[in-house]
């Protein structure tokens, strides 16, 4: 097959639903059972598995904490992972997570320890109020619009071409300041996977 040829649009409701009915069955759970460790409806865990709802990120966390896998793990397409991932453009999974889409672009890779997203943030989107700290390194790069970084009393203007890396111990937040979309490749490289940064990025964009 040419890996360059068109394909069909990742639906990420179909593949989040896919996704948690193959870790429930994994786990020999029923709806009901995985609804008391969740503390979630059995009605929505059905209409998630069904595609028939959307997640939120708080959602996704209490599956994951439930399921004990990262929350990434509702994004894979394949549960083995691989040594070498290629992502055409058009085939990118993505999430929206209250006015931020994130484009996945290594789902699948091998240990995990690698994690690299496309984030575009509307305009005066923010990471919330708690600054993130985690474990590894974090680097970032514009692609569009400009997001401000800060990364412990620095504050870093980052536009189309501008870089930054920094050790993701160090207190840390973004924000959207400009007045159209921005988008940043972000890469994160936790020391530990249970540290499971990506929640830590995303747990205060819902509204």
């Amino acid at each position: 097959m040419d890996a360059n040829q068109d394909h069909q649009p990742v639906n990420i409701e179909a593949e989040v639903g896919r996704r948690l009915r193959q870790l429930r069955a994994r786990r020999g759970l029923s709806l009901r059972a995985l609804a008391d460790l969740s503390g979630l409806n059995v009605n929505t865990l059905s209409l998630i598995e069904n595609s028939k709802t959307s997640p939120s990120v708080s959602t996704l966390q209490q599956l994951a904490r439930s399921l004990q896998v990262p929350i990434t793990t509702f994004f894979e397409s394949d549960p083995s992972p691989r040594p070498v991932v290629f992502t055409p453009a058009n085939q990118r999974p993505v999430a929206q997570f209250g006015n931020t889409r994130m484009q996945n672009l290594a789902r699948d890779l091998s240990n995990g320890s690698l994690q690299s997203f496309v984030v575009a943030l509307q305009p005066e989107e923010t990471s919330g109020e708690t600054l993130i700290v985690h474990t590894g390194h974090e680097f970032v790069f514009g692609l569009a619009g400009s997001v401000q970084y800060q990364v412990a009393e620095e504050t870093y203007t980052i536009g189309p071409g501008d870089a930054l890396a920094f050790e993701a111990h160090l207190p840390h937040c973004w924000k959207n300041d400009g007045a159209g979309e921005a988008q940043f490749l972000l890469i994160l490289q936790p020391a530990d996977q249970r540290d499971a940064p990506l929640e830590r990025h995303f747990q205060h964009t819902i509204h």
